[in-house]
């Protein structure tokens, strides 16, 4: 390991640890100050944002549309300052952090025995959501891509690691996930971005043709395992909400191809809802919508 590395590492816990105790007011103003740098002088995606709100409000004014694309940086600058909190939260303050909706749910699907499936999307912090119900006795993965960078990835993964979390590569992902179910643990799959062929199917999402991952549908059809919406948002200064709705029913088509199409379109149906009802805190930046994919999909048949 190089010096550099073995001095960045002691460097990020001090840095860490010094945000994590500032108090919540700086957080506040770091976090839109991130926002306001990012959205109005970097202005990084902010065409994207903008226009991706309009697509999925049309009825929005301009000026409203670009304040709630700034607004949902506020709450992404606001994840980035929690994230380093991550190394220095334990069980009670993860009680203190966060109140439950439908927790019950979730223990009547692990009492089955096939292992969960939790649909999830970017809004609020899902990661300290995720951390927190590993923290209380849920066995919980992640599908998540990796870094090329190690030390990136110790810094970006260990944290959450030592809370209990378990992560599954994309490319590895067919058998850690079937060896998950058998060991009846919780799979988490965030199923709000953009996926095109051969991994995705066409669906529409607030009423534009999109691409969404087929993953949770396949693996729910194979398995038989529920799946229940579980998402995160902020209700308060250091406050969130965890909440677990009802498991969304597996239903069979004639044509097997048709069944995954609908199951994703109906899971893609549920994340539009959650978004709908707490669209501040979901990630405008995103490239959700990506024009020619119902056409590249054609191609691909036809080929």
């Amino acid at each position: 390991m190089s010096l550099f590395l073995r001095l960045l590492k002691p460097f990020l816990k001090a840095v860490a640890f010094f945000i994590h105790i500032l108090p919540y007011p700086v957080h506040w103003v770091l976090a839109w100050l991130i926002a306001l740098v990012w959205f109005d002088v970097l202005r990084i995606r902010r065409k994207d944002a903008i226009e991706n709100v309009r697509k999925a409000f049309p009825d929005l004014t301009s000026k409203k549309a670009r304040q709630l694309a700034r607004g949902s940086l506020f709450h992404m600058g606001l994840t980035l300052l929690e994230f380093y909190s991550f190394p220095f939260l334990w069980k009670e303050d993860f009680d203190r952090l966060f109140q439950t909706q439908g927790m019950e749910l979730l223990d009547e699907a692990f009492a089955q025995g096939k292992g969960v499936f939790l649909m999830s999307l970017h809004i609020g912090n899902g990661d300290l959501g995720a951390a927190a119900l590993a923290c209380w006795g849920y066995p919980m993965h992640i599908i998540s891509k990796v870094f090329k960078t190690k030390w990136l990835n110790d810094l970006w993964f260990g944290s959450r690691r030592k809370r209990g979390l378990r992560f599954i590569a994309p490319r590895k992902s067919t058998y850690e996930i079937l060896k998950a179910l058998k060991a009846n643990h919780g799979i988490i799959f965030v199923l709000d971005q953009y996926t095109g062929p051969p991994n995705g199917v066409v669906t529409e999402f607030f009423g534009h043709k999109t691409g969404t991952a087929m993953g949770l549908a396949l693996f729910a059809k194979k398995s038989g395992a529920p799946v229940l919406p579980v998402y995160t948002y902020r209700i308060g200064p250091k406050k969130h909400q965890i909440v677990v709705e009802p498991p969304i029913p597996f239903e069979e088509h004639d044509n097997p191809e048709e069944t995954i199409r609908y199951m994703t379109q109906k899971y893609t149906d549920c994340i539009e809802r959650i978004v709908r009802d707490h669209k501040e805190q979901w990630m405008w930046v995103h490239r959700r919508w990506k024009i020619g994919f119902a056409e590249q999909l054609e191609t691909n048949k036809e080929t």
